[in-house]
């Protein structure tokens, strides 16, 4: 199995961020992924079985302010969580996304007071999904229980989409 983890966010509006942060947020988020994807699979093929794991964000679905150049690499992650389940499914490999929302990381440190209070509120379930759910869904995604499901993003953000 392989779960690509890895991903950086700066927050900031585009129109202020400079190139260099562009380039390290999309070689980190986007083509470190299908890289490391790339020389992974090829065991996984003359195996006839593997699993795939991107971990994405709601973000690449539901946008946020000053964080588009993030949002553009998880949508691109998941456009190629889907694009690959249909490569690789025939050889017994599933590939799939885990998007959690705002949970309480080194990432989100900063969101405190009020911001975080309205993230909260917005949840049916009146807080933050924790790492913990979402590892809970790669465990799931990695069980024999989850053989026939492939293509698709599971959102782990305590109601907060829906």
């Amino acid at each position: 199995a392989l779960i690509n983890n890895a991903a950086v966010g700066y927050d900031g509006v585009l129109a202020t961020m400079h190139n260099s942060e562009i380039n390290a947020l999309l070689n980190l988020n986007v083509q470190a992924p299908i890289l490391l994807t790339k020389y992974l699979l090829r065991p996984m093929l003359l195996n006839q079985s593997g699993r795939i794991i991107n971990i994405s964000s709601i973000i690449a679905r539901t946008g946020f302010n000053g964080l588009s150049v993030y949002a553009a690499s998880k949508a691109a992650l998941e456009g190629f969580t889907k694009s690959l389940s249909r490569e690789v499914g025939k050889a017994g490999i599933t590939v799939n996304c885990v998007a959690p929302g705002y949970m309480q990381t080194e990432m989100t440190n900063s969101l405190q007071g009020d911001k975080l209070e309205s993230i909260k509120r917005r949840s049916p379930l009146g807080r933050l999904a924790t790492p913990d759910d979402a590892a809970g869904a790669v465990l799931y995604l990695l069980s024999e229980q989850a053989t026939a499901i492939t293509g698709t993003t599971i959102t782990v953000d305590a109601g907060s989409t829906a």
